[in-house]
């Protein structure tokens, strides 16, 4: 899936269920055999390993290429034990050489996120422990990145106990199992792109990546995972810029790999063959964000979607491969303040 096509400036990223696994060829380019969500994708050596939620479990996969994970054998790394049920959007993360497996898990607003360990990618992981999160709110989609030689964890969350927004916040942890300090909200779904879909409004599905200037982005989903709306955005870190200081982040002036014309940014285009691509995963070394893709190559990451002629809805969704590439001169406004100054850099370009 490495294109050796050059581009001057380019860039790109995108982004729970039982599983069902669909034999046949792909209806459609990039998608794979397997009907689920919100995949999670790292590289270990020549070999790609991903989790994924079945119910009240937690399985993996292992494959030669990003295209042949979905059809692979599925390991059970982790069942569901008293009342930490309700499996949401594991990740698989490597930090110190070991793996980690963040999951939301609970019923309603006792949702809060877990993480399992172990020295091997899909085995031996332990029981699952609760991350003692700054707040103790709701929480889901939480992912662990290292940047500036601090380890940090990112995640969607709620400000309170209502639940009518879903913001995107970061902390600062000493371990990969222990957050310190405070939360910072980074994002919040503001902008009239990512609120054509509420109840609640939604920023989730955080990925952290490098570009290739050595600036820090999170790509994210806005609007509901119930609605063809959903799509990705991403927010770039000023250079030099401190991630808990909201206004140091730049967010895209609408979607950047979404099927409605109407939210995505100028310049961007709707998609062909999926409606409401969204909760992608960067199929990268080791999950280390600073091996993204230099200028120039497209590079693998896997998403969920619908296929267009479906009619939407989560029972739907099918995991599709497609690739990404840095994109220049792409100019952002600051995050959360519509008219605030802009600021030109590396933005993303998704392909299906």
């Amino acid at each position: 899936m490495l294109l050796s096509r050059f581009f001057r400036c380019a860039s790109a990223l995108v982004l729970c269920a039982a599983t069902t696994v669909v034999t046949g060829p792909a209806a459609h380019a990039g998608r794979t055999g397997l009907r689920a969500a919100d995949p999670s994708v790292l590289r270990v050596g020549s070999t790609y390993v991903a989790v994924q939620s079945a119910g009240d479990r937690i399985v993996a996969r292992q494959a030669s290429t990003p295209d042949d994970v979905a059809a692979a054998a599925e390991q059970e790394i982790w069942r569901a034990t008293g009342t930490v049920t309700d499996v949401w959007a594991p990740e698989i993360v490597r930090d110190g050489g070991r793996f980690h497996v963040y999951f939301a898990a609970g019923s309603g607003k006792a949702r809060r996120m877990y993480v399992i360990s172990s020295a091997q990618p899909a085995s031996g992981y332990s029981a699952a422990r609760k991350l003692d999160l700054p707040d103790d709110r709701w929480a889901i989609d939480g992912t662990l990145f290292t940047f500036g030689g601090q380890r940090w964890f990112v995640w969607s969350g709620w400000a309170d106990d209502t639940g009518h927004e879903q913001n995107l916040y970061i902390a600062r942890m000493s371990s990969p199992t222990t957050p310190t300090g405070a939360r910072y909200v980074i994002s919040q779904p503001r902008e009239p792109w990512e609120r054509v879909v509420g109840n609640p409004f939604v920023n989730e599905s955080p990925e952290a990546i490098k570009d290739p200037n050595g600036q820090l982005h999170v790509v994210y989903s806005a609007n509901g995972s119930w609605s063809e709306q959903y799509c990705l955005a991403d927010l770039r870190l000023r250079p030099g810029g401190d991630p808990t200081h909201v206004w140091d982040w730049y967010k895209s002036n609408g979607c950047l790999f979404g099927s409605n014309a109407g939210t995505m940014m100028s310049g961007w285009h709707p998609t062909l063959h999926v409606n409401g691509p969204g909760h992608h995963t960067f199929a990268l070394l080791d999950g280390d964000i600073a091996t993204s893709p230099p200028a120039g190559p497209r590079f693998p990451f896997l998403y969920h979607a619908v296929a267009k002629g479906t009619q939407y809805s989560w029972a739907e969704r099918y995991w599709y491969t497609g690739t990404f590439a840095w994109w220049g001169d792409t100019t952002y406004s600051r995050a959360n303040s519509p008219g605030a100054p802009s600021d030109t850099g590396w933005g993303l370009k998704f392909f299906e």
